[in-house]
């Protein structure tokens, strides 16, 4: 909403005056924490640009936007309690049959990011794949109706073989609550620690592609709305991420709607604020490509967030390291054209083939890829059950 009291004005100012002066805060009851989340649109449009402005004038130089990088990363990781990272165990992968197409071949897999959590997902690599290949992560977002729901969309499956076909090796993996695990008994929405599973499924992703055999030297991450939100989380706190383009997401005034976004305190503590600008901007200096539509909170991108964003890259003397597609006619999605915008970027920083997914008139190229029915996708079946002692609640998450 537009109009705000005097009072949320005056504290939103107060928080902002309190980050200038103390990096991070100690430990906060659970209570406090509660009180700490930002939640949706929990600025206006106006507080957030404000925000950005006065985080710029508080870091004038790449070493300041360092130490306050630093402070938001442990924030970050306070906020999901990762601080301490749990063990990483086996992840003891279930491999499904592999089906070949017309340049891509896609297998079904789950694999455990920790003991008895079993994230599902499928394997898109091209047919007659050479060397160590690219490898790209694509999380999701809350697409959750009948026929459109999650990975298994129209969109996300010309996504991800199209990313193939071009000739990198992708891992498309659930959201937790989505697809069979839904059907399993998991939900995404649940009270409880969803965030921190979620981003250390995430983080759990990268160790499972980096086991097939993908460069390590070459490693994006890609996805739109709340896989948007998954993709700059996960180049904040993992090193190993080279190239993050998040898609319709980053936005100075909103945080992201959804527990598995905003229900844990990221982004303040009792003496610290900050917001999704800054998280994404993590990843500087390396790659960062933010696309943009004006039907969403995306709106101001142009104007707002990516100028914060130019800022932060030209401390880091890497300024055309990050790019905005901006398409103001479009509403939120990862459709065709926020895939024409992400394509050609991706191929520049990681060697791929673009002509595989686009045509030299930059129109797309996605008519060879075979569209599988949900249940196709499913990597637990007649041959690969459900494992006995497989896990189907946050509550009964075992962190070490």
């Amino acid at each position: 909403m537009k109009h705000q009291s005097m009072y949320r004005t005056t504290g939103l100012w107060a928080i902002l005056f309190s980050c200038l002066l103390v990096p991070f805060s100690a430990a906060v009851s659970q209570t406090e924490a509660s009180d700490m989340l930002c939640v949706g649109a929990h600025w206006t449009e106006e507080e957030g640009a404000a925000f950005l402005q006065t985080m710029r004038e508080a870091y004038p130089s790449e070493k300041a936007w360092d130490r306050r990088a630093k402070a938001i990363r442990k924030q970050l990781l306070q906020g999901t309690g990762l601080t301490k990272m749990p063990k990483k165990t086996p992840l003891n992968p279930v491999l499904g049959e592999v089906r070949v197409y017309d340049g891509y071949k896609v297998q079904n897999v789950a694999f455990e990011s920790l003991p008895g959590v079993y994230v599902t997902g499928s394997i898109y690599q091209p047919t007659d794949p050479e060397g160590k290949l690219p490898g790209i992560l694509s999380p999701h977002g809350h697409w959750d109706q009948e026929g459109e729901v999650g990975r298994y969309r129209a969109d996300a499956q010309k996504r991800f073989a199209s990313m193939a076909r071009m000739g990198a090796l992708v891992v498309a993996y659930d959201a937790i609550g989505y697809g069979q695990q839904k059907e399993l008994g998991w939900e995404h929405r649940a009270d409880g620690e969803i965030l921190k599973l979620q981003l250390w499924n995430s983080i759990r992703s990268v160790d499972f592609i980096l086991s097939l055999g993908a460069d390590p030297e070459r490693l994006a991450v890609t996805g739109a709305s709340g896989g948007g939100t998954q993709s700059f989380l996960l180049a904040a706190v993992d090193d190993r991420i080279d190239v993050s383009a998040p898609v319709v997401m980053v936005s100075a005034h909103f945080f992201g709607g959804c527990v598995c976004e905003s229900g844990m305190p990221i982004h303040r503590s009792k003496d610290f604020q900050t917001n999704n600008v800054e998280i994404a901007a993590l990843v500087a200096p390396k790659p960062l490509l933010l696309v943009s539509v004006g039907g969403d909170w995306t709106k101001n991108t142009p104007e707002v967030e990516y100028p914060h964003l130019q800022y932060i890259y030209e401390l880091k003397g890497k300024p055309e390291q990050v790019q905005n597609v901006h398409i103001p006619e479009d509403n939120h999605g990862y459709d065709a054209k926020k895939r024409q915008a992400v394509y050609p970027f991706l191929a520049k920083h990681l060697g791929l083939d673009l002509s595989k997914a686009l045509h030299a008139d930059g129109s797309l190229n996605e008519e060879k890829v075979v569209l599988e029915p949900q249940q196709a996708l499913y990597p637990f079946d007649a041959g690969n059950p459900f494992p006995e002692d497989g896990i189907t609640s946050i509550f009964h998450v075992k962190w070490d």
